[in-house]
């Protein structure tokens, strides 16, 4: 029997490639909204198409699947699925060609969502819209370009793509993780440069209308000269650059609450607030099922139906293509060729 509940404001994940007794009832808690996925969730097409199925089944409106799968090195899913190229492959294009990097962003973000609605999932958290400023490894060629102009109109191009699939899109990681060294993951990275050498990294998010941007990920990031705390723990970057200044109405995500860089909120409860506070509609919590059910048990957010209601906009609208007919889909296999050049 499927539940009805709105959204909740938290995105977790699950062990493996089948869901545990105890998994189908954390899912089903008020405060859980979506679900992401990792490469220890993939044991084959079938399997996983059957998972999500699964959690798709559980809540009326359905939770909303997502996943890491930007192409290159960040690509969750390989077996059954294009290897894409890393975005910094298509920029390279750009300064040669740029209508034909501009038409090959396109095809990967068609490749791309077409592929992973046909299993179910209904969200990647790409494009990057970080800078290769050629410092940090973390990012490297994840970022498209050193240009925003570039980066602008190639992560549009690429939205385009997953658009005509269906699928939404986040940029991240506002306003911008492209220049600083430390890996969030690991550190709390502050970024010490003044503040006139900042505007360049956002610069894509002030066109965010021309990208069709529909969701943003801040980064784990201290921009010192502006704001003591992390972009994704900052009512200044979210709320007042973001929301007021920028004009953005999408959703926000947080990232990962587990990253070392998020450890500067506290415990993960003062964590999940501080991210709320901060302007977030959905904090994600993931490799860490003891922080999942603490939050479970002991966070009480306040109800936002306004956050259910931008989360939901997110969940697709368009029946997606099945893998065999996806094979012989015209404009699935115009889009392979496109991308089979630079992925090689």
């Amino acid at each position: 029997m499927t539940i009805s509940l709105p959204l909740g404001p938290l995105m977790l994940d699950v062990a493996g490639p089948r869901l545990s007794v105890e998994e189908r009832e954390l899912l089903l808690h008020p405060l859980v909204g979506g679900i992401i996925l990792f490469k220890r969730n993939f044991e084959s097409l079938a399997v996983l198409q059957e998972l999500t199925f699964e959690i798709h089944a559980l809540r009326n409106p359905p939770l909303l699947i997502a996943i890491d799968h930007e192409g290159g090195r960040v690509q969750r899913f390989r077996h059954g699925f294009t290897v894409l190229p890393p975005m910094g492959a298509i920029g390279a294009l750009w300064d040669g060609d740029p209508a034909r990097a501009l038409e090959t962003a396109s095809a990967a973000g068609y490749v791309l969502a077409a592929e992973l609605r046909a299993c179910g999932i209904d969200l990647s958290f790409t494009p990057v819209l970080d800078l290769d400023y050629g410092t940090s490894a973390i990012i490297g060629n994840r970022a498209f370009h050193r240009d925003p102009a570039a980066v602008t109109a190639l992560a549009g191009a690429l939205n385009a793509g997953l658009r005509r699939a269906g699928m939404a899109n986040v940029g991240k990681h506002f306003p911008g993780h492209g220049f600083v060294v430390a890996d969030s993951h690991l550190a709390i990275p502050v970024d010490e440069r003044p503040v006139p050498a900042l505007y360049a990294d956002f610069s894509p998010y002030r066109d965010h209308r021309k990208m069709d941007l529909a969701a943003v990920m801040p980064a784990h990031v201290i921009y010192e000269h502006l704001d003591p705390n992390p972009a994704g723990f900052s009512s200044y970057w979210l709320r007042y650059v973001l929301r007021g200044e920028l004009g953005f109405d999408g959703v926000i995500f947080s990232d990962d609450l587990s990253m070392e860089g998020a450890s500067f909120a506290g415990g993960f409860v003062e964590r999940a607030n501080a991210a709320l506070d901060a302007g977030c509609d959905m904090v994600l919590v993931c490799n860490n099922p003891d922080a999942a059910r603490l939050l479970l048990r002991e966070w009480q957010p306040a109800v936002d139906p306004a956050c259910a209601r931008r989360l939901q906009a997110l969940v697709p609208t368009m029946p997606a293509l099945e893998t065999e007919a996806l094979q012989s889909q015209a404009n699935y296999q115009a889009a392979l060729r496109m991308i089979e050049v630079v992925a090689a």
